[in-house]
């Protein structure tokens, strides 16, 4: 294990474990309160983080194996967004938090297996307009980023519904 592929484990689980006690303190009006910027229930998009763990994974993996990404594009993430919402609209927080611990415990595994070398392989990757970049950029974009990116959406949402009342 490298020191850099442990550290971006700890990170991803530092960001998981945030998310998972946020998540275990929300009321149930919380859980299912819609957010203001794209209309999805707060425990519709933790869910959707616990979810696509294995995905981000895979991704940062075929990028550590060398292997372009041709077929991901904004379009497709979106519409995977949007479907999962649509399927999951009545997650419960139990099946989510266990769903989150299971996923995120996975995804650290992986990454900690991960070499330097992998780390450092590079690939176009068509998200980003074909750039090449690294499995350790895709990870820390992805699956380390992800948690703590929803988390402070959730905690603002929360927030302003707080303030306002």
């Amino acid at each position: 294990m490298s020191k850099r592929s442990e550290a971006l484990a700890d990170r991803l689980v530092q960001g998981a474990t945030a998310l998972e006690n946020f998540a275990a303190a929300l009321t149930q009006d919380e859980w299912e309160m819609r957010t203001p910027k794209d209309g999805r229930k707060i425990g519709v998009i933790v869910n959707h983080v616990a979810t696509v763990y294995p995905l981000e994974i895979e991704f940062a993996q075929m990028v550590a194996r060398g292997e372009a990404v041709t077929d991901l594009t904004a379009n497709v993430v979106n519409k995977m967004n949007a479907e999962h919402a649509k399927a999951n609209d009545g997650v419960t927080k139990e099946q989510t938090l266990e769903l989150l611990h299971q996923n995120s415990t996975a995804a650290a595994a992986a990454i900690r297996a991960l070499s330097d070398a992998e780390l450092d392989q590079a690939v176009p990757v068509t998200l980003y307009g074909g750039a090449t970049v690294t499995c350790q950029f895709v990870l820390e974009d992805h699956a380390v980023r992800h948690s703590y990116h929803h988390l402070a959406r959730l905690r603002s949402a929360v927030q302003s519904v707080v303030r306002a009342a």
